[in-house]
């Protein structure tokens, strides 16, 4: 069966953020009153021989499911969709590496408050100092990201209607 294309968020009966599912899944959960549709894509539509469903965008499930504490693993490529694929200092998309904000050769730690997104210019630049000491500035402190931010970053952008559930607004 091909996907019916966009991805549906599904919050748990709390309204919290637990996953992001495929359309048909999502339409066949609300069709067996297992949860409600909450905002709809307007322009699409689901439809059989004889009728019309609206296209879901949001779901909520009617039972309340228990969800172990999820964590994002640190790893090159979630450091760098954390970071937007953008380096921290200057702001460009290309020729990205990884840059240890507080130095290895200084102590520094391989945690997800001390690796950045960094392109090679800015990162040579720094060396093995701290951006203070190299005298550059951060768009941002890197910080871990929970895993809610990752639900629906799929092409660095996330869906209007979604932002309110994902604590984005």
């Amino acid at each position: 069966m091909a996907s019916l294309g966009p991805k549906v968020l599904v919050l748990n009966q709390d309204y919290q953020a637990i996953g992001v599912t495929a359309a048909e899944r999502a339409f066949v959960l609300v069709f067996l009153n297992k949860a409600e549709l909450l905002t709809e894509i307007p322009d699409r539509k689901i439809r059989s021989v004889s009728k019309e469903f609206k296209f879901p965008s949001i779901i909520r499930l009617y039972r309340y499911i228990a969800i172990p504490y999820k964590k994002v693993n640190l790893s090159r490529q979630n450091i760098f969709r954390r970071d937007n694929h953008t380096c921290l200092y200057c702001g460009t998309k290309e020729n990205l590496t990884i840059d240890h904000v507080f130095p290895k050769a200084q102590g520094g730690r391989d945690t997800w408050d001390n690796l950045a997104t960094a392109c090679q210019k800015c990162n040579s630049k720094k060396g093995n100092m701290t951006p203070e000491m190299a005298g550059m500035d951060m768009l941002y402190r890197p910080f871990r990201p929970s895993f809610v931010m990752f639900l629906g970053n799929f092409s660095g952008k996330v869906r209007e209607d979604w932002k309110p559930y994902l604590y984005m607004a």
